[in-house]
């Protein structure tokens, strides 16, 4: 499927020429990395989840664990990888982020990682879709985890 067929199919969304490339290529990634994480056998629970903190891109169970995911779409890969954009500052602002999610939940024993996927396009279409699991582990910070 390439943008253009992916954006017509959002409710709501007369024109989706008149969107941002940034964010046009950001939804289709999002829809990309959710597609794959449902064939791959996971539940899906919430997208664009926001605290305070920040935003978490997708929500999902594999098994027992809850997965915060981080979706990093990306045309060229010239000079890094895409998930090398998931730096200390990021991983902290989804760590607490993460925190904000839970405390929401009655059940606060519960297991859960970050994962990110990897989102590679080419002339706007998907072109390759890498789930990188465990990707980092919850920020260090003075803050407990609250469960």
């Amino acid at each position: 499927m390439n943008l253009r067929d992916w954006l017509r199919r959002i409710p709501g969304l007369s024109n989706p020429e008149s969107l941002p490339e940034h964010l046009r290529r950001g939804r289709l990634g999002e829809d990309a990395a959710r597609d794959t994480l449902l064939r791959s056998g996971m539940k899906f629970l919430a997208a664009n989840f926001q605290s305070r903190h920040g935003e978490i891109d997708l929500i999902l169970r594999d098994g027992d664990c809850l997965v915060f995911v981080e979706v990093k779409t990306r045309s060229s890969e010239e000079w890094t990888r895409p998930a090398s954009a998931v730096n200390a500052a990021k991983r902290r602002r989804l760590s607490l982020t993460a925190e904000d999610y839970l405390r929401q939940l009655k059940e606060r024993r519960i297991n859960a990682r970050f994962d990110v996927v990897e989102v590679l396009l080419s002339d706007g279409a998907v072109r390759e879709v890498r789930h990188l699991i465990n990707a980092f582990p919850w920020d260090p910070s003075p803050l407990r985890r609250p469960w």
